[in-house]
């Protein structure tokens, strides 16, 4: 059976503050992070020809080097092979898909294919990954690989622990990548003249842990540059005024034991280790050419790290982070918060003169997988270009500064309502 990538995770309740009457339990946090990086897009007149489905490979040898998911399961990857002109050029994309950082959390995700393949199955390929130029003009005939996300900690942990049952639970994310990526450079990528590391949303957010490593592996000669999608999460208070995705992610660092592809800069200088895991301090230390691709009123962002469930009282916020056109004036403005920390945060890439940006206006989260949001007749633009063209002039160097960052919403008549949130 063929399945899509991108589907949606259930939204775990936060946990009540004191004196507001919610009918919510304080369950343990089960998954968090529902991407519409695994959402369906809704159905809209684009380039036609169906995309193609892509087995998946299994890497049964990779326990050995203690390579596993969460039940210890074998990881997998699906690849699609180039040709003609690309043939030799490589995208290597991680797949997003929640964290978890609690055991009972990472024991709800091994029953699922975000932590076991044995739930995986063959996907589609659209968007970035399309086979199809029309629909992907510069990647189209690049061999294409999507790297499952089956660890919990976006491809960084390493360590193991006991599930409620007494059975183990595999926190091994950081050898999952060094093993398949091994893999890949054995099969083609190690002759790639030029490669492509992406990703979306909690595999955007790992695009950066290891932009440099991936570069690395590479002679200097070759063209490499990393391109993240949606990873840039903000470590700001909610609503109510407490971090929840501070705590979140504080789980996921002490959990997962994830120091290991944490930055040394940061980690020399922070009283907290948490905090060289968000984007704003990782970008800091990365010397490879990388494209920011992110909205910066990011759907999924305002529905779980600005207004989770549980930070406001009854459904004051509910309307409007389901759609940004509902929200208040009052509302509105609290975005605008959101969207100025955003853009504050990205002055560093903005100062780089080999890096990339793409930040727009759109209510929307993870744009690279959806051939509606990557290069389609309603797709987001800015520059009057859409996303696949400005990574495109990026990538080859055909237009220097690519860097295109959008007004206040409701500016960009781009914005469609259709794209996934």
């Amino acid at each position: 059976m063929a399945t899509k990538l991108w589907q949606p995770l259930p939204v775990p309740q936060r946990r009540q503050p004191a004196g507001v009457a919610v009918a919510a339990a304080a369950a343990p946090l089960l998954v968090l992070l529902a991407m519409a990086f695994f959402c369906h897009s809704p159905p809209v007149a684009v380039a036609t020809g169906a995309p193609e489905l892509v087995e998946l490979t299994l890497l049964p040898d990779a326990w050995e080097k203690g390579a596993v998911c969460l039940d210890g399961s074998p990881p997998a990857y699906h690849l699609q092979r180039g040709f003609g002109s690309g043939s030799r050029s490589w995208l290597v994309y991680l797949q997003g898909g929640a964290w978890c950082n609690s055991t009972e959390s990472c024991s709800e995700r091994k029953t699922t294919a975000l932590g076991s393949s044995k739930f995986m199955e063959p996907v589609e390929f659209d968007g970035i990954l399309s086979n199809q130029h029309q629909l992907n003009p510069d990647f189209y005939d690049w061999n294409k690989v999507v790297i499952r996300y089956c660890d919990g900690a976006s491809f960084s942990g390493d360590a193991e622990g006991e599930d409620m049952d007494g059975t183990k639970l595999f926190y091994r994310g950081l050898r999952i990548w060094e093993v398949i990526i091994d893999e890949l450079m054995g099969i083609g990528l190690a002759e790639a003249k030029q490669a492509l590391l992406a990703g979306c949303s909690a595999g955007g957010l790992a695009t950066l842990l290891h932009c440099d490593n991936f570069r690395a592996r590479f002679p200097q000669q070759v063209s490499v540059k990393c391109l993240s999608d949606a990873g840039f999460f903000l470590d700001i208070k909610d609503v109510s005024g407490e971090r929840f995705m501070r705590s979140v992610c504080d789980g996921v660092v002490h959990l997962q034991n994830v120091q290991k592809v944490l930055p040394k800069d940061c980690l020399a200088k922070a009283k907290d280790l948490t905090e060289c895991f968000f984007a704003a301090e990782i970008i800091k230390s990365i010397s490879t050419p990388t494209f920011i691709l992110n909205s910066d009123y990011d759907s999924w962002q305002i529905g779980n790290v600005l207004a989770p469930n549980g930070s406001y009282p009854g459904e004051l916020w509910s309307s409007c982070k389901a759609d940004i056109r509902n929200c208040s004036s009052k509302q509105i403005d609290v975005l605008h918060g959101f969207r100025k920390k955003l853009i504050h945060e990205l002055k560093v890439a903005e100062g780089n003169s080999d890096w990339g940006l793409f930040v727009d206006s759109c209510f929307t989260h993870c744009q690279t997988p959806s051939n509606i949001s990557w290069h389609s007749p309603i797709s987001p633009r800015l520059g009057h270009k859409t996303i696949a063209e400005a990574v495109g002039d990026w990538y080859f160097g055909r237009n220097r500064g690519v860097k295109e960052m959008d007004c206040k919403y409701p500016c960009n008549p781009t914005c469609s309502s259709q794209l996934p949130t």
